[in-house]
C-alpha cells in the first residue's frame, strides 16, 4: 500500500515554500526574452508558436483576435477568457505548452498592459489540461505581473504541487485581487499554506477552494482557514464547496466570524452540516454585520436549522441579503418559518429554497410572498402556477451561482437572476 505523506496538523503555522523546481521542458528551455511583439496579441501568438514550433490551435487564435478588437475600441477590464468548456464552438483545450505561450503574451506584450493597466484584467483558463507545470508558469507570472487582478483555474488538476507554486506566489503578489483554484485536486497541504499565506496576504479579495482532496475525519480545512478567518481584513468571498465540513467544523468558521469584519459572501456547500451547525451559525448572525450572501445549499439543516436561521433573521440580523437552503431535508414547518422571517426583515431579499418537501402551507406562503411583492420572481428560484385551485411551484433557473459548473446554450451566462452572489457581492469578475 502506498504511504501517504506526512501532512502539518491543525497547530503548523510554518509559511509555505514552493515546491522543488519542475524540469523545463524543451518547449520552454529557450531564453524568456525572445522577440517582443510588433503588432496584436495574434500576431504575437502566432509568432511565438512558430519560433517554438509549437501548435497554432484556432481557437486561442480567435480569443485573442476578440481581445484585440477590444483593444482597438478602448475598452478596458479585459479578460482572456479561454476556458475549456465552452459549447458554443469547437475547443481544442490548453495544455501547458499553451499555457506558456499565454504567460508569455501577458508578460511581455505591451498592448495588452498598456490597456488595462489602469483597470482590472483577467485570465480564464478553467476546464483545461493543466497540469502543476502549467500553475508554476502562472505563478511565475503572477509574481511580478501587477495588471492581473483574477485568476480562474477551475477543473484543471494542479493538484498538490500546483496549489503550493500559488500560495508561494501570494506571498509575493500584491496585486491578485481573486483566485479559483476550486476542483483543482488540492491537498491538504496546499489548502493550509492558502490559509498561512491570507493571514499576511491583503490584497487577496475572493478566494475559491472549492472540493480539495482531503482525507481523514479532524475537518482541519476549517480550523486554519478559521484561523486565518480571525486575522484577515481582507477577504470578501470565501467558497468552501466540498470540504466535509460537519458541525465541529461549522463551529471552527463561526468562532472566526464573531471577530471578522470584512467577509460578505460565504460557500459552505455541499457539506455536511446539521441543524447543530445552524445553532452556531444563527447565533453568529445576530452580531454579525458583514454577511450578505450565505450559501447552504446541499447540507441537511431541516425543520429544526431552518427555525434558528428564521428566529435570527427575523428578530436581530438585518445585513443578510440572500440565503440558499436548497437541497437541506426541510419541510413545511421550516420552509413557513423562513418565509414568515421575510414579512419582518426588510433587508433579506433572496431566498432559494429548490429540492427541500413542499406542502400546501408552504407553496401558498412562497407564493404570497411573490404576489405580494416581497420576493421578487428573479431572488428565488421558485415560481408558483395554480392547477384546480391548488398553488403549486416550479423551479426556475436561478439561484446564488447557477452557472459557475456550466453556461447555458443562450441567454446570458451571468445575468443577475442566475448569479445572485456574484451580483450582490461584486468582488471584481465572477469566480
Amino acid at each position: 500500500m502506498q504511504r501517504r505523506p506526512q501532512q502539518a496538523g491543525p497547530g503548523s503555522r510554518t509559511p509555505p515554500s514552493a515546491p522543488s523546481a519542475t524540469p523545463t521542458p524543451a518547449w520552454a528551455a529557450a531564453d524568456c526574452s525572445a522577440a517582443e511583439p510588433v503588432g496584436g496579441l495574434q500576431e504575437y501568438y502566432y509568432e511565438l508558436c512558430m519560433e517554438k514550433s509549437q501548435e497554432i490551435k484556432p481557437f486561442i487564435l480567435h480569443i485573442l483576435q476578440e481581445v484585440d478588437e477590444e483593444i482597438e475600441k478602448g475598452l478596458v477590464g479585459i479578460t482572456l477568457n479561454v476556458a475549456g468548456n465552452c459549447h458554443l464552438m469547437p475547443v481544442e483545450r490548453v495544455t501547458g505548452e499553451d499555457f506558456w505561450i499565454l504567460c508569455r503574451i501577458l508578460k511581455n506584450n505591451p498592448y495588452i498592459n498598456a490597456s488595462i493597466h489602469l483597470c482590472s484584467s483577467g485570465l480564464d483558463v478553467r476546464y483545461n489540461l493543466i497540469s502543476d507545470v502549467g500553475a508554476s508558469y502562472a505563478a511565475k507570472l503572477l509574481q511580478k505581473n501587477t495588471t492581473l487582478k483574477h485568476l480562474r483555474m477551475t477543473g484543471n488538476k494542479i493538484e498538490n504541487k500546483g496549489g503550493m507554486f500559488f500560495a508561494a506566489m501570494l506571498q509575493i503578489n500584491s496585486s491578485l485581487e481573486k483566485l479559483d483554484v476550486g476542483d483543482c485536486d488540492l491537498g491538504m497541504q496546499s489548502v493550509i499554506a492558502f490559509a498561512t499565506v491570507l493571514t499576511q496576504n491583503q490584497t487577496i479579495k475572493g478566494l475559491n477552494l472549492n472540493r480539495p482532496i482531503l482525507y481523514g475525519e479532524q475537518e482541519e480545512s476549517t480550523v486554519h482557514l478559521g484561523h486565518m478567518l480571525k486575522e484577515n481584513q481582507c477577504l470578501v468571498e470565501l467558497h468552501m464547496c466540498k470540504h466535509d465540513i460537519k458541525n465541529c467544523g461549522m463551529k471552527q468558521l463561526c468562532d472566526a466570524l464573531y471577530l471578522n469584519r470584512t467577509l460578505r459572501y460565504l460557500d459552505v456547500s455541499c457539506n455536511k452540516i446539521t441543524q447543530d451547525g445552524m445553532v452556531c451559525l444563527a447565533d453568529v448572525l445576530k452580531s454579525n454585520t458583514t454577511l450578505e450572501v450565505i450559501d447552504l445549499s446541499f447540507n441537511r439543516i431541516e425543520n429544526a436549522g431552518a427555525n434558528y436561521l428564521s428566529d435570527a433573521l427575523a428578530s436581530h440580523n438585518r445585513t443578510l441579503k440572500a440565503l440558499s437552503v436548497v437541497s437541506n431535508k426541510i419541510e413545511g414547518e421550516g420552509l413557513v418559518a423562513l418565509s414568515q422571517s421575510m414579512k419582518t426583515n426588510p433587508t433579506l431579499s433572496n431566498i432559494y429554497i429548490w429540492g427541500n418537501k413542499f406542502d400546501e402551507a408552504t407553496r401558498v406562503a412562497y407564493s404570497d410572498l411573490i404576489h405580494m411583492g416581497r420576493l421578487k420572481s428573479d431572488n428565488t428560484d421558485v415560481e408558483p402556477f395554480v392547477v384546480d385551485g391548488h398553488v403549486y411551484l416550479a423551479e426556475v433557473s436561478n439561484g446564488l451561482k447557477r452557472h459557475y459548473y456550466w453556461t447555458p446554450g443562450y441567454g446570458e451566462a451571468c445575468s443577475p437572476s442566475s448569479n445572485a452572489g456574484f451580483t450582490l457581492v461584486p468582488v471584481g469578475q465572477y469566480l
